[in-house]
């Protein structure tokens, strides 16, 4: 189901396209979600159903244990080293989930002296291909990889699979553990868990139907008894937004209002004239209806314009001008 939502359905959909519609049809699925059996009913005419074990099973033959780690992505890289270390890896497949955390742990592995490649889908199909064939033989025995190789990769000597970070999808996790203890080999599933994976992990364990046992390694802090448990969420107060601080903040709308009304307030008082008493003005006396008293006449050197003379006024006139 996976793989044909990484963009192989229309290749499918060409193939069925071509053949004729009387036809046998043999359709194989490790799962059969409600996507996948609408498919299924869609290239398939009176199907028979054969089911070999339930939906959301895992491998008997498959040893899960989850080791949870205090912190982020770089104690989760000390952690993953240590495991590769202690356990008797013969080939082993680690899981992420995001295609960038692939090529950085790759990375941080060839640094630190393992043999490992990279297999993640915005690779070209021939440098996947020739990643596989290399990791079949043996060449490189830790194969960092994203989910897409999760479905459809059958190599029966897979002895372990890391889970790096714990998939954001239930339903990953029993095809991540599923390519490990094939044809009856016994096979090892470790899952890293770190500070924000608390959430996924149970979701993982409702789904299987069974709990993880947890491991501890020396060298390893694990996170402190209690810091998993999701904080609960504050509700919002209803009347406006949260922006911290302390004591309890009134509406914007409220505080807008009141603060408007102070302001044309003061203007007001500002404006109003005060009588002897202290009092304000009766309503005759405002500014606004009374008329304004003429200006006190400013003292001048006889001209009529005062201080605001025109210069051209002020020009001596040549005494043949008047003749």
């Amino acid at each position: 189901d996976r793989m044909l939502d990484m963009g192989f359905i229309p290749d499918v959909e060409k193939i069925v396209g071509k053949l004729p519609k009387i036809r046998q049809t043999l359709f194989f699925s490790a799962t059969m979600p409600p996507e996948i059996r609408r498919l299924a009913d869609a290239f398939l005419m009176n199907p028979k159903e054969v089911t070999v074990s339930p939906p959301t099973s895992t491998a008997a033959t498959v040893e899960q244990r989850v080791l949870k780690v205090a912190g982020k992505a770089k104690e989760k890289r000390a952690a993953l080293r240590e495991l590769l270390r202690r356990e008797q890896v013969k080939i082993a497949l680690v899981f992420c989930n995001r295609k960038r955390d692939v090529g950085i742990l790759c990375r941080s592995l060839q640094r630190h002296g393992f043999a490992a490649a990279e297999l993640h889908g915005d690779m070209a199909q021939p440098a996947r291909m020739a990643t596989l064939e290399r990791f079949r033989n043996g060449e490189v025995p830790i194969l960092v990889c994203s989910d897409v190789a999760a479905r459809g990769l059958d190599i029966p000597v897979v002895s372990h699979v890391f889970n790096f970070d714990v998939p954001g999808h239930p339903e990953d996790y029993i095809h991540r553990i599923g390519r490990t203890g094939r044809a009856g080999r016994e096979g090892h599933a470790f899952t890293l868990a770190g500070d924000e994976d608390h959430r996924a992990l149970a979701a993982v364990v409702r789904l299987i139907g069974r709990k993880i046992e947890e491991i501890s390694v020396e060298g390893i802090e694990a996170p402190e008894p209690g810091s998993d448990s999701p904080e609960p969420r504050r509700r919002r107060e209803r009347g406006g937004r949260r922006r911290g601080g302390r004591g309890e903040r009134r509406p914007r709308s409220e505080s807008r209002s009141e603060s408007r009304s102070e302001s044309r307030a003061e203007s007001r008082g500002a404006a109003e004239p005060r009588a002897a008493n202290g009092g304000t003005a009766p309503p005759e006396c405002l500014p606004s209806e009374v008329e304004d008293e003429e200006p006190a006449a400013a003292e001048s050197d006889g001209s009529p314009f005062g201080d605001q003379t025109p210069a051209f006024l002020l020009r001596r006139v040549p005494e043949t001008a008047f003749g």
